[in-house]
Order: structure tokens, then C-alpha cells, then sequence
């Protein structure tokens, strides 16, 4: 794990020896499931370390996490960011959403592996959920990485912000053109763009970002529109 002990200092984060056996672990784990089904396309073990693991991490650059506070990973796959923030801050109450019902299964045994307490496994699609009284405007903090382009992540994640919390959406690239299409859906969503923070990791020459997002007034409640919607009609 040094790429993940030197990356994550260079970070400002000094991880306890028990966080680093989680992190080995969620490896193994993560390349045996992958054999069985798509996770990940990233199997190298310098490249988990650095490309999910410490990419992850970087959202602790740009907000402070407190315990108890409600964190939601919208689209969370193979349970990043949301599970590498939760081992980092372990007082935190995390919710995965994820809608392919075999990578909750892995979500569901990862967790368990791991012993983390504290974690929500939600198997839907964040256009039905976001209309859920149960998760709608329930959190402080909502991530999502690799989503979908920023309009429709921004659809997808704000509805669950509450007045006053954070969207950060991690993204690569140039990304200049998508963040300007995306001021329509941000205001819409009753939010305005915060910060574009670029973000560098160790390694890698390419460009990263946290867009953060912050949750001025409560979502129009004909928004997320229904399943599909978002992705073939963004709001642009």
C-alpha cells in the first residue's frame, strides 16, 4: 500500500494501520468479484491504489467530514468514493446507492468484510429514490464519480441534498465546456456552482476536478424526472 500511504499524505491524510488493512483487503476482494462480474476496469495494484482509492480520497480536500453526518454516494459501483471516505471517517453515515442489483451483492459482502457500521445499501435507481421521503433532501454531503456527464449528475444527485449541503461530483479532463452546460440544471435543482477545485494525484498528468455544488433551496419536486429522462433529455 505505499502508493496509498504516500499519495494519501501528500493529501493531508495519515492512515492508521487498521484503515490500511481495509484498504488491502477491499483490494483482494475487489479483483476476485471482478472475475465474476464487471466492476472495474483498473486491476493493477498501484493503479486501485491510486485511481480509485486516493482519487476517492481527494473529496476530503474539499469538505470536512464530522460523525454523524449524512453522506450519500449516488451511482456508486463498486463503492467508491463513498466506502474509501467512509474507512477514512468511519463516524460518518453512509448511504450507496446503486441500481445494478449484482454490484450491490458486492456492496452488501464488502461492507460486511470489512465491518463497517453505519452503512445503507440501497438497491434502486436514483430517479426513483430521489423522490423517496426517506432519502430527499436527507443529506449533508452527496457524492457521485464517473456518473454520467455533470447536467445529468446534477439531476441525479441534488434532489437529495438538504438546503444548505453539498454536491461534489469528481471528474477528469476538460471539463470546461461540460460545467458551463450545467449552470441550467444547477440553478433549476435550487443550487448554485460553488468551486471547479482541480485536484492532482501523484503519478497521474491528467487533469482532476471536484465540482461542488451547493444546495441553495429545496429541488423542484418534478425533479429527478423519471428513470431514463436525465440521460436522454439532460437540462442544458
Amino acid at each position: 500500500m505505499k502508493t496509498l500511504i504516500s499519495g494519501a499524505r501528500k493529501l493531508g491524510i495519515e492512515l492508521a494501520p487498521g484503515q490500511l488493512d481495509k484498504f488491502e483487503v477491499y483490494y483482494h476482494e475487489l479483483i476476485e468479484w471482478n472475475k465474476r462480474m464487471n466492476l472495474t476496469r483498473i486491476t493493477d495494484y498501484a493503479e486501485v491504489q491510486l485511481k480509485h482509492f486516493l482519487d476517492s480520497l481527494t473529496v476530503l480536500t474539499a469538505v470536512q467530514l464530522t460523525d454523524g453526518l449524512r453522506l450519500i454516494d449516488v451511482g456508486t459501483g463498486a463503492g467508491m468514493p463513498g466506502i474509501p471516505v467512509k474507512i477514512v471517517s468511519p463516524g460518518i453515515d453512509l448511504t450507496l446507492l446503486e441500481a445494478t442489483g449484482k454490484k450491490t451483492k458486492f456492496l452488501e459482502h464488502i461492507v460486511s468484510v470489512l465491518g463497517l457500521e453505519g452503512v445503507e445499501i440501497v438497491s434502486s435507481r436514483a430517479e426513483e429514490t430521489g423522490h423517496n421521503t426517506g432519502y430527499r433532501e436527507k443529506f449533508s454531503l452527496a457524492l457521485s464519480r464517473a456518473v454520467a456527464p455533470l447536467p445529468v449528475a446534477v439531476e441525479l444527485s441534488l434532489p437529495f441534498c438538504q438546503v444548505g449541503g453539498l454536491c461534489v461530483t469528481l471528474k477528469k479532463g476538460n471539463i470546461e465546456a461540460e460545467v458551463q452546460q450545467s449552470l441550467k440544471a444547477i440553478g433549476i435543482m435550487g443550487s448554485r456552482l460553488r468551486e471547479v477545485k482541480p485536484v492532482a494525484l501523484p503519478g497521474l498528468n491528467d487533469k482532476r476536478y471536484l465540482v461542488i455544488i451547493e444546495k441553495l433551496k429545496p429541488t423542484p419536486p418534478q425533479y429527478p424526472r423519471r428513470p431514463g429522462i436525465p440521460a436522454k433529455k439532460p437540462i442544458i
